[in-house]
């Protein structure tokens, strides 16, 4: 992945970004979004190893997730992506039109004998290890199942 320079922060970072996108179902779109969050995260100050590996990995995942378990890959349907960004905290909300699932009834590790040959549970277990918190919300009312990763900077 291409991406931003990790350069020092600028020194007029606003107090509070905001973002939002909505994208189809296609796994090629995710790594825009992710690129332009990247960036964000590099202009507020975030730690080059936040930049490079939890901020890429754990939203690319989470809109992988969306996409082919909750959007069940169906092209019709479409994911939001919503950051808000300060020079404390990112906070990225990745919505689905999908009925969810209980995030707390995921506790899969890499110690489980079959770690490796299962298809499920990896993801969260990334978003988990890369973000400081990571939440989940709905379905609600018909507007999808929502996975939020908190990041504070470092």
């Amino acid at each position: 992945m291409t991406g931003p320079s990790l350069q020092p922060p600028a020194t007029d970072v606003p107090t509070c970004i905001t973002r939002r996108w909505t994208v189809a179902t296609d796994l090629t779109l995710i790594e825009p979004v992710v690129e332009t969050i990247v960036a964000l995260c590099v202009s507020a100050g975030f730690s080059p190893r936040q930049c490079r590996l939890n901020v890429p990995v754990a939203i690319t995942e989470a809109m992988a997730n969306a996409m082919l378990r909750g959007n069940r890959s169906e092209r019709s349907r479409t994911v939001q992506v919503s950051v808000e960004l300060d020079a404390q905290c990112l906070r990225v909300d990745v919505i689905d039109e999908g009925v969810g699932f209980d995030l707390a009834s995921l506790q899969q590790s890499p110690d489980e004998a079959d770690w490796f040959e299962r298809e499920d549970g990896r993801g969260v277990f990334l978003m988990r290890t890369l973000m400081d918190r990571v939440e989940s919300a709905g379905p609600d009312a018909g507007s999808g199942h929502c996975i939020r990763l908190i990041l504070h900077r470092t």
